[in-house]
């Protein structure tokens, strides 16, 4: 089997996706690069039927390898966000709170210095039909210099160096845009400037794990 480890890994985030409510039904798709090939979520089936042999294997055109099933009619956009940056995994879901700002604003603002993860406040995208590749084209216009976008009256597209990070910014991206939600309704949130999230940023750099000092 072509990308064992990968499709293994898109069946674990898929069904993880499903479980913690970043999308509903059978929308929402993730894939995962190697090389010249990706894996990629099928188009329709149910997540709970997701098993490594039903996951699709193209190369970055689009074209199957091994592929049993329709790949995810989003493929459009996968393709293109792995050819315009330096992603590695990427996930596309249709959360209720980025959905939800999706149709009032044009940019998830600086309500949070997390927001330093996703390389600052996130671009809200003009709506284009789904699977099209005009949908893939604007949302590669919005990831410029960011690794999330929010698509008008759609979802939320993620990147990552793996699938683990592409899922955290998406975890990330729908807590700052449930956070702005919640705040607007008691008033006009303070927001932090471009000094701020620089600062976040920099701060970030070595985050996580460390050898003692």
């Amino acid at each position: 089997m072509k990308l064992r480890d990968e499709r293994e890994a898109v069946v674990a985030h898929a069904r993880r996706m499903d479980a913690d409510g970043l999308t509903v039904g059978t929308s929402g798709n993730l894939s995962v690069r190697a090389g010249d090939l990706l894996a990629i979520t099928p188009s329709g089936l149910p997540y709970d039927q997701l098993t490594p042999d039903t996951v699709s294997v193209v190369d970055l055109e689009g074209r199957p390898v091994d592929a049993p099933l329709r790949p995810s009619s989003e493929l459009p956009m996968h393709t293109a966000v792995y050819r315009e940056t330096a992603a590695t995994a990427v996930v596309h879901t249709h959360p209720v709170f980025a959905t939800v700002l999706s149709t009032l604003v044009d940019e998830l603002p600086a309500i949070h210095y997390i927001i330093a993860h996703l390389g600052g406040p996130v671009r809200v995208v003009p709506y284009a039909p789904y699977g099209t590749e005009e949908l893939a084209r604007l949302g590669v216009e919005g990831l410029a210099g960011r690794s999330a976008v929010i698509l008008a009256n759609h979802g939320a597209t993620t990147y990552g160096a793996d699938l683990a990070q592409a899922y955290t910014r998406t975890e990330y991206l729908e807590w700052l845009c449930r956070l702005y939600v919640e705040a607007r309704k008691l008033g006009e949130p303070r927001l932090l400037d471009a000094a701020q999230i620089a600062a976040a940023t920099a701060a970030f750099a070595d985050y996580g794990p460390q050898p003692r000092a």
